[in-house]
C-alpha cells in the first residue's frame, strides 16, 4: 500500500520563508529611509543656498545704488562709504544709497544702510533717513543665519584691496567690493562686485 505524504509546507520551510522576507523587508526599509534622509538633506541645502544667494543679491543691489554723498549724523558728517573692522575681525559697512527702500516718493534724497555680523546672523541696518539725528537708531533685519564670518575688501585705484574705507586720496566709492562669508559648517563663499 502506498503512503500519501501530506501536501503543504513544513514548519521549517515556513520559518525559512519568513526569515528571508524579514531580511528583504529590513533592507527595503533601510534603502527607503536613506532616500528620505537624503531628500531632506538636499532640500535643506537647497534652501540654505537659495537664502545665501538672495542675501548676496540684496547686498549687490544696495551697493550698486551707492551714492558718493556724505551723511549728516547730528552735527557731524560720515563719509558716503564707511567701512571698518570690529574687534572680532568682521567687517562693518555703512553706505549712502539712492532712494529709501520702502518709499514711493520720487524726490527722496536717499537712505543710509549698513551691514554687520551679529552673533552668527548677517544683519542689514536701515536708518530712517540719509541725514539723521545722532540718536537715531537703525532698524535691524536678519539677512542670513549661520554666518560666522563677514569680511569685505575694497579695491582702490591702484588695484590693491583694503579692509577699510574711505582711503586717503581715493574716491568716495571704491572701484569694486569683495564679499566673503564664512558659514557655520566651515564653508566659505566669496563674491566680487565691480561698482564702476
Amino acid at each position: 500500500m502506498k503512503r500519501h505524504r501530506p501536501r503543504g509546507f513544513t514548519l521549517i520551510e515556513i520559518l525559512i520563508a519568513l526569515a528571508i522576507l524579514a531580511v528583504i523587508a529590513t533592507l527595503g526599509y533601510r534603502a527607503l529611509s536613506s532616500l528620505v534622509d537624503s531628500e531632506v538633506q538636499l532640500t535643506s541645502e537647497a534652501l540654505r543656498w537659495r537664502a545665501l544667494d538672495a542675501s548676496f543679491a540684496r547686498i549687490e543691489a544696495d551697493l550698486r545704488q551707492a551714492l558718493p554723498r556724505e551723511a549728516r549724523v547730528g552735527a557731524t558728517r560720515e563719509p558716503a562709504w564707511l567701512a571698518s573692522v570690529d574687534g572680532d575681525g568682521h567687517s562693518e559697512l555703512r553706505v549712502s544709497r539712492a532712494g529709501p527702500e520702502f518709499d514711493a516718493d520720487p524726490g527722496a534724497a536717499g537712505q543710509r544702510i549698513g551691514y554687520r555680523l551679529d552673533r552668527d546672523v548677517l544683519t542689514v541696518l536701515y536708518w530712517p533717513r540719509l541725514d539723521a539725528p545722532a540718536a537715531a537708531l537703525p532698524d535691524r533685519h536678519a539677512l542670513a543665519t549661520g554666518v560666522t564670518g563677514f569680511r569685505l575688501g575694497f579695491l582702490d585705484s591702484t588695484g590693491n584691496w583694503r579692509t577699510r574705507w574711505p582711503a586717503l586720496g581715493e574716491a568716495a566709492v571704491p572701484r569694486a567690493v569683495r564679499i566673503e562669508l564664512t558659514l557655520a559648517d566651515g564653508g566659505r563663499v566669496e563674491r566680487l562686485l565691480a561698482l564702476y
